[in-house]
This record gives structure tokens, C-alpha cells and sequence, in this order.
């Protein structure tokens, strides 16, 4: 485990906003630790990196404890916690080249980086003309300039557009990938956390309430197919004779389990070859809310 907490605890005064948390990350996994704002996810990760001191409990990072080890540990960890520490009036470029100087990082390692984050063709430009998606992979740039094994994310998607999300997606994966990186990151998107992540921790009011990998957070929260039809009785029956579990309807929808994309192009043949007409139809998934009642009824 790159890192294992037991028993972690942190209060604020008489407020205690991490309870007992005893969190596995495996090497080589993007580890999504997903919990609503207030959960205790940036107090978490503070902890993790040594800016707050625990109550209770204790952390081991690559196998280390962190109290007595905290120099060698920190020194191969590379953080971006709410927004990136930028220079607006430097370039891109010119801020990875002074990091790189307090680091004592060969300069091209910079070019490397700006590469590896998509950033070269606007290396020149003022890091406050970046947009907001920029500014993240520029963040993340600079975090990964000495070439750390963990990479710790809070929000990194936190207020970017959809490309803005995706480039970040796809740049994550791509280091576990493809060199070798161990990446923890905290999200309250539920969908953005299942389309990247390997393994999942979900937090709330500072409880751990589910921990594992995907596969085992999808038999939780099994994504749905949702169909809107001008009569959603007639459809729902003729579902139940051709044998689909039908788990929740009214006068406007109805909700089938999803089980694959050819399963929906199935639901919609049927409907229409049988006279009757899908409005809509396509995959959803359980928000926060539900999963929460959901592993809690599991429990």
C-alpha cells in the first residue's frame, strides 16, 4: 500500500471532522476519495501531507511512518490542493523553470513536463491568460517536476468545462499508465470518479462508509437505464414478459438495470417494433445521495 492510515482522527475545538479513518491505497492506482463538500476530504489530505498534525491514529506512506520519515516521504510526493500556486505575470514555462531551480530539477526536466501535460505550444504565453484547465495541468506540472511516485489531487476538476475535465481525466490515467504513478484524488462527482479511478474510498461527515476497488463499488451502484415513453404501463408489462427486471416507475419513466450499451439498443427495439414511442432513453447513474443510502443499507 502506497498509503495506509489507521485509525486517523482530526478535530477542530470540540468539532471532530475525521472519524477513525483507515484509508489502502494500492501502488499503481488512481484512488478516488470521493465524499459531498464538508466531508473531510482537503482535512484528510492535509494530514496526508504533514500541514495538519493527527489527533489520533497514524499514517504510513510508501510503507514509511510519516512523523519519523517525513522528509524522505514528502520529498517523493507531488500535491495540488484547491488551486495551483502559479505566477500569473510569468509564462508557463518560466514558472516550471523556477520551481525547477528551488528543486534543483535539470531544466529539461521543464520541457518534459510541458509536454507531458499538453502545455508546449503555450509555454510562452502568461500563465494568468491560461484558461481554467490549463492552470489545473500547469498545477500538475509543477507537482510532478521531481518525479514523485504519488501524486495527491484535492478537486483538480474542481470549476473546469467538459474539455477541461476530460484533459485532466486522460492526463491522470495516463501517468499510472504509462509511468508508473500512484495518484490519490479527492472528487464530490461521483461519474467523474468511476470513469478514471481504479479504486474508491467514499467519505461522509468524516466516516469512511465504502472502500475498494470499482467493480466492487458497481455492484453498489449499479448504473440504471432510464426510458421515457408516451405510456410507460404498457411499456413496463411488456418488459416483465421479456423477462427485464423493471425496478422503479410512474406516469413519465421508467428504470431498468443496466447491464450493457447492446442491452439498451435491445430495450429501445422492442418498444418501438411493439408500437411504442421512446421519448428518451439512456444510461444513469446513482448520485451521491442515493449511494449513500444504498451502502448504508448494504451495511
Amino acid at each position: 500500500m502506497v498509503i495506509r492510515t489507521e485509525g486517523l482522527s482530526f478535530s477542530f475545538g470540540s468539532q471532530q471532522v475525521v472519524k477513525a479513518l483507515s484509508l489502502q491505497v494500492p501502488e499503481g492506482s488512481i484512488y478516488g476519495f470521493l465524499g459531498p463538500n464538508g466531508a473531510g476530504k482537503t482535512t484528510t489530505i492535509k494530514m496526508l501531507l504533514n500541514l495538519l498534525q493527527t489527533d489520533e491514529g497514524s499514517i504510513f506512506v510508501f510503507e514509511k511512518e510519516l512523523q519519523t520519515n517525513r522528509v524522505a516521504i514528502l520529498s517523493q510526493i507531488g500535491s495540488l490542493i484547491e488551486q495551483p500556486a502559479i505566477y500569473a505575470h510569468m509564462s508557463g514555462r518560466e514558472n516550471l523553470v523556477n520551481r525547477a531551480m528551488l528543486l534543483g530539477v535539470k531544466d529539461e526536466r521543464v520541457d518534459e513536463m510541458l509536454a507531458l501535460v499538453k502545455l508546449s505550444n503555450a509555454a510562452g504565453k502568461k500563465a494568468g491568460q491560461y484558461s481554467l484547465g490549463m492552470k489545473q495541468r500547469l498545477g500538475i506540472a509543477l507537482a510532478l517536476l521531481s518525479d514523485p511516485k504519488l501524486l495527491i489531487l484535492d478537486e483538480p476538476t474542481n470549476g473546469l468545462d467538459p474539455n477541461g475535465i476530460i484533459e485532466i481525466r486522460e492526463l491522470l490515467v495516463r501517468l499510472t499508465r504509462d509511468h508508473n504513478k500512484t495518484v490519490f484524488i479527492s472528487s464530490h462527482l461521483l461519474a467523474e470518479i468511476e470513469r478514471m479511478a481504479t479504486h474508491v474510498g467514499i467519505i461522509n461527515n468524516g466516516e469512511l462508509l465504502f472502500q475498494g476497488s470499482v467493480k466492487d463499488l458497481e455492484a453498489i451502484s449499479q448504473p440504471q437505464v432510464y426510458i421515457e415513453t408516451d405510456n410507460t404501463v404498457d411499456a413496463a408489462n411488456l418488459l416483465k414478459r421479456n423477462n427485464y427486471e423493471v425496478v422503479d416507475i410512474n406516469h413519465e419513466n421508467l428504470i431498468v438495470p443496466f447491464t450493457s450499451k447492446k442491452q439498451m439498443g435491445e430495450l429501445n427495439a422492442l418498444l418501438n417494433q411493439n408500437g411504442i414511442t421512446v421519448f428518451a432513453i439512456n444510461k444513469q447513474h446513482k448520485d451521491l445521495e442515493n449511494l449513500f443510502l444504498a451502502i448504508t443499507k448494504s451495511n
